[in-house]
């Protein structure tokens, strides 16, 4: 507690450390996806398949999903400033290596190092909000590092398709090597060199199962979208997947100091805020993927123009998100979270009925309609829970929701790739009875599937408090009291 109030005392820092998690948090979340449109051209300079191609996205992802919960949790026992040098360092090398590759071989490596690095900016940049802004503003901070995780997702395949159209894929790593070396120094100023006092010994092989379990259930998901899950590579990783998990489920009840407490898990808004942060990311990337590849496919745009859809979606994030944290600190968790549901929905529904090919408008609408609803969902869950978690507890339970988040990442794409691709085959028209063209009709069986999902959702939200708010309004509340 006493090294929590000496580092909050200088409020003067909190714009500066906005700022620059920020922009730590848009360069490495836009790197996941920036290279997506690009990997035609790629594929074609080094002779690749699309099998192969997969991995410059599946080799990035996977480190990315393994190392949030392990950055989360070691949070715990080592200084913010130390924790985030060495991720943008590392993140820098990864794309050095990108942007000199000879080879696939390289680029995948390159990617696999920038994904290290990559994984500990969204966790550690919530920890920081966390612990170093006084309560009254952690909501607004959650909606800013939202609104960077927001632009980020939705600038990835926009900034990637515009930037390596016009001058080439290794430009897109060019860009990032330089941001996040800028980045460096401000990260340095801006976040203390305190160490935490670690509660006890890391339990060390929890977090391997832990993430062997999370990173073979995305290298699964993502080879059943190039070959399908009957492949047995597909299965066999899933089956190994799920085996990781038990095994991490089995020790986490049997040893005195697991890798993550279970006492997480006996919260019934903790569990129910991981559910939510993962089939919300399902279905938010799930558009964000599938919406650029509609306007190309079925509109005839350019990689280039179908970027262009993208940008209202970001800025409208980046102008709403610090103002969703405030919504949430009033209203309260449950109305919030419901309220960007049905937007998401709704958003999915339109997308699902209308983006027939006759208009690219539909298409901007439903993807804007999105990307709004669900900063105000994820802004709204990750607000409660950071704010409800002891400090304790809050590396390993920010981390575990961070990466349950980014593994929806990952599985949304794939899942939905794989029913686009067999809707396809199938040549049959959409399920939807209200949607009127044919050559889109797998894409309007994927955003409907999505508005699917989201229904699933509005029940799990049910069973969050009504009265539940996050810890600014409560910290507020408290203050005008004692004033009082």
């Amino acid at each position: 507690m006493t090294s929590t109030s000496s580092t909050t005392a200088p409020t003067r820092s909190g714009t500066a450390l906005l700022a620059v998690l920020m922009a730590a948090v848009i360069a490495t979340v836009a790197a996941s996806d920036m290279v997506v449109l690009m990997l035609p051209e790629i594929g074609t300079e080094f002779g690749a398949s699309e099998a192969e191609l997969a991995w410059v996205v599946t080799g990035f992802l996977l480190v990315f999903s393994v190392g949030i919960p392990l950055y989360g949790r070691l949070s715990d026992r080592v200084s913010l400033r130390r924790l985030f040098a060495f991720a943008l360092l590392t993140y820098a090398a990864g794309n050095l290596v990108c942007a000199l590759s000879p080879t696939l071989v390289v680029l995948v490596a390159g990617r696999i190092l920038t994904g290290v690095g990559a994984a500990a900016i969204p966790v550690l940049s919530v920890i920081a909000v966390t612990r170093l802004l006084p309560a009254n503003r952690r909501a607004v901070g959650i909606g800013v590092l939202s609104a960077g995780s927001g632009i980020g997702t939705a600038a990835g395949p926009a900034v990637g398709g515009v930037v390596g159209e016009l001058f080439g894929w290794p430009a897109l790593f060019w860009s990032v090597l330089v941001l996040s070396l800028l980045l460096l120094p401000a990260a340095l100023r801006v976040l203390p060199d305190e160490v935490p006092a670690g509660q006890g010994r890391l339990d060390l092989p929890g977090g391997i199962l832990l993430g062997a379990g999370a990173g073979l259930v995305l290298f699964g998901m993502t080879q059943a979208q190039v070959s399908g899950f009957s492949t047995p590579l597909s299965w066999g990783s899933l089956v190994v997947a799920v085996s990781a998990l038990a095994l991490f489920g089995w020790r986490t009840a049997r040893v005195d100091q697991p890798f993550v407490p279970p006492v997480l898990f006996a919260d019934r808004v903790y569990r129910n805020s991981l559910l939510i942060a993962f089939l919300a990311m399902v279905v938010n990337l799930g558009g964000l993927v599938f919406v650029p590849l509609l306007v190309v496919e079925v509109n005839g745009l350019t990689p280039g123009e179908g970027a262009l859809v993208m940008i209202p979606a970001g800025v409208s994030v980046a102008l709403l998100s610090p103002l969703m944290g405030r919504l949430a600190d009033r209203v309260g968790t449950r109305a919030t979270v419901f309220v960007g549901l049905v937007l998401v929905g709704l958003s999915s529904l339109l997308l699902s009925t209308l983006t027939d090919g006759s208009s690219v408008i539909p298409a901007g609408a439903g993807v804007l309609g999105l990307s709004v609803g669900f900063v105000l969902v994820i802004t709204t869950v990750v607000g409660a829970v950071a704010g409800g978690l002891p400090a304790e507890r809050a590396g390993s339970g920010i981390g575990i929701l961070q990466g349950a988040q980014f593994l929806g990442a990952g599985t949304g794409p794939a899942v939905f790739g794989v029913l686009a691709s067999a809707r396809q085959q199938g040549d049959s028209g959409a399920v939807n009875p209200f949607f009127s063209g044919h050559d889109g009709a797998a894409y309007s069986d994927v955003f409907l599937a999505m508005t699917g999902i989201v229904v699933l959702l509005l029940f799990v939200a049910a069973r969050l408090r009504p009265a539940e708010r996050p810890t600014g309004a409560r910290a507020r509340e408290t203050s005008d009291a004692g004033s009082r």
